[in-house]
């Protein structure tokens, strides 16, 4: 066995021939294919190495189109200012590429200018030089793409053997264009799938999508689409569980940040040092445990919305740093020196009376002025009761859903909810909802179901008025209703030819419903 001494490029191909020309040159076109993840960058490489080991002035690499069938410059060498546009492209059998496309063969042209197809476009080819296209091919029928390249040799029978290298760097590029167009196939399949997320989500916190026809919800819808057409500071008021959080999504899904980052974080739930790291970030090294930098939420929100929850519960050491940041738009990473400046749009969300903290200086009164430009409050549960029912009905369906069976809600157990307070809001709502759900053993939800929890923990069970006499508890209800009910309901059985399940249908009710609506209102023996 003999060892070998490690090879050098000069020793291997010290002759001057065409063969190890072509044989060096294949050497490097190897090594670029290998070189960069990156398949433009790879098709680039090897146009240059065309040009500098295999003698070729210039050099070009065209890709089909998928949707129009056109050639499209990817790669070329050399890389002239303003040469390539956009839209420059070949369509099969247009200039001397587009015929090698239409032919599928390998076309040679002793001199450009004597060729009466041949275009330019690109205005890098030089006409008084040789012309060779080749086909680039995907097994033996698919034509993916064409490379071309003028020799600097006017000697025939070089250039043939010149025509048949290329033939071989193209055998070599199918790889590289296989992992193009899969990037471009995954791209596409992102881009899609994004826009799907966003129509979604924009559906999802449209105003049509957000419950509530209450005036005073109204009023809220009002100001977010006035707010959200702006970069203003918005600043959600309101008691724990009434959608700050909902409401915000709204206003950013709705504004012209939408396509960018919605990025959220509850100051309440972090003390001052992660909180710091948490919404600036921080440098490799910090503090223990910081292995790498991390980019804080102000950077990830960059271009697009920073939504801060329970901001009133900050401590006034962290609110001088916010302060900054909020005014000047810039901040350093934690143990970083760099200053880093973003484009941010704030909603701030706070439960608490951010003047009686400012007064006994638990908040800073430049920081409140600061985010309360905008103001935004949201109505408690209970300033809103009409909308109750309608609450009612979207989150129980939500719980119908989750546990894969239909549930509904008694004109009884709807009444009981309609009179408690609701300190918890909508998620108190939700839990007394779900718990009722579980308490009950078919799909009906009566009053005997609804429990309530108060703040000591204590599970309170609304009386039930079973033991009341069958005729007042009818007209207790009927008066509970009113007479806009009945009348409702009249005109819905008028609509459908007293037909009292489309009249179910048109009024949203179940036929139990509706029948007993007709009972306790003796529409039957008023109206028929």
């Amino acid at each position: 066995m003999e060892i070998l001494e490690p090879f050098t490029e000069e020793s291997v191909f010290a002759e001057n021939t065409v063969a190890t020309t072509c044989l060096r040159a294949l050497f490097h076109v190897g090594q670029a294919l290998h070189l960069s993840p990156d398949p433009r960058r790879t098709m680039q490489s090897v146009v240059e190495a065309l040009h500098q080991y295999a003698n070729m002035k210039t050099a070009i690499i065209t890709l089909v189109e998928a949707q129009s069938g056109s050639l499209v410059v990817n790669a070329v060498f050399p890389k002239s200012a303003g040469a390539l546009h956009d839209d420059l492209c070949y369509r099969p059998g247009e200039g001397v590429l587009g015929t090698v496309l239409a032919a599928g063969r390998t076309v040679l042209v002793a001199r450009a200018a004597d060729e009466p197809r041949f275009l330019n476009k690109s205005g890098l080819l030089d006409r008084h030089l040789p012309f060779i296209g080749v086909p680039i091919r995907i097994g033996d029928q698919e034509l993916v793409g064409v490379l071309a390249a003028q020799p600097e040799s006017m000697d025939m029978a070089r250039l043939i053997q010149q025509a048949w290298f290329l033939e071989m760097v193209s055998h070599l590029l199918v790889q590289s264009i296989l992992l193009v167009r899969k990037l471009e196939e995954g791209k596409r399949e992102l881009v899609d799938h994004r826009d799907r997320l966003l129509m979604e989500v924009r559906n999802r916190y449209g105003f049509d999508n957000i419950i509530g026809r209450s005036d005073a919800m109204r009023r809220v819808f009002e100001h977010v689409r006035m707010v959200s057409k702006w970069n203003t500071t918005v600043l959600l008021r309101g008691e724990s569980g009434t959608g700050k959080e909902l409401i915000a999504h709204a206003v950013h899904f709705n504004s012209p940040r939408a396509k960018a980052p919605f990025v959220k974080l509850n100051c309440a739930a972090l003390p001052d040092n992660l909180l710091e790291s948490e919404l600036f970030g921080h440098e490799k090294g910090a503090f223990t445990g910081a292995v790498g930098v991390r980019r804080g939420r102000f950077e990830l929100a960059h271009g697009g919305t920073l939504f801060l929850d329970e901001l009133g519960e900050i401590s006034p050491a962290f609110q001088a740093k916010l302060l900054r940041v909020l005014q000047e738009g810039e901040f350093e990473r934690v143990g970083g020196e760099q200053t880093l400046r973003v484009d941010v749009r704030i909603i701030a969300a706070t439960n608490c009376n951010l003047e009686d903290a400012v007064v006994r200086g638990q908040f800073r009164r430049d920081l409140y002025y600061r985010l309360n430009v905008v103001a935004i409050p949201l109505p408690p549960l209970r300033a809103r009761r009409e909308d109750i029912p309608e609450i009612a009905r979207f989150l129980l369906a939500r719980t119908s859903k989750r546990q894969n069976r239909r549930l509904i809600l008694a004109d009884a157990a709807m009444r009981l909810l309609m009179k408690h307070e609701w300190p918890g809001n909508v998620r108190e709502l939700e839990n007394c909802l779900e718990r009722a759900a579980v308490m009950s053993d078919g799909n009906m939800i009566g009053p005997e179901h609804i429990l309530i929890s108060d703040v000591l923990g204590e599970v309170q069970s609304f009386p039930t008025t079973s033991a009341q006499a069958p005729e007042r508890l009818e007209e207790q209800e009927a008066a509970e209703m009113g007479e806009g009910e009945k009348e409702r309901v009249v005109q819905a059985l008028r609509k459908t030819g007293w037909v009292k399940a489309k009249a179910a249908r048109l009024l949203g009710l179940t036929p139990r419903q509706i029948a007993y609506r007709i009972k306790i209102f003796n529409i039957a023996t008023e109206t028929f």
